[in-house]
């Protein structure tokens, strides 16, 4: 679940398998990361509107989620 800074929250499927993707790959919390999640969540038939001010907020919400995964995964 994507918690936005409005709270609205939109269910995302196959996030967290993405993001081990990208662990196990070796990729950073970058804007590129980004929009390789925006990529692999539109392949797994997620829907993210085409305008470009919904897609930063997406980008925002992702990176700050793919940041977190990261630090579990370094603490843990």
């Amino acid at each position: 679940m994507l918690k936005f800074p409005d709270d609205t929250q939109v269910s995302v499927i196959g996030l967290n398998d993405i993001m081990v993707e990208l662990y196990d790959e070796g990729r950073k919390a970058t804007d590129e990361t980004v929009e390789e999640i925006i990529k692999r969540l539109e392949a797994k038939k997620n829907y993210i509107p085409s305008s470009e001010r919904v897609r930063k907020e997406y980008s925002y919400v992702l990176l700050n989620e793919y940041r977190k995964f990261l630090k579990e995964q370094i603490c843990c």
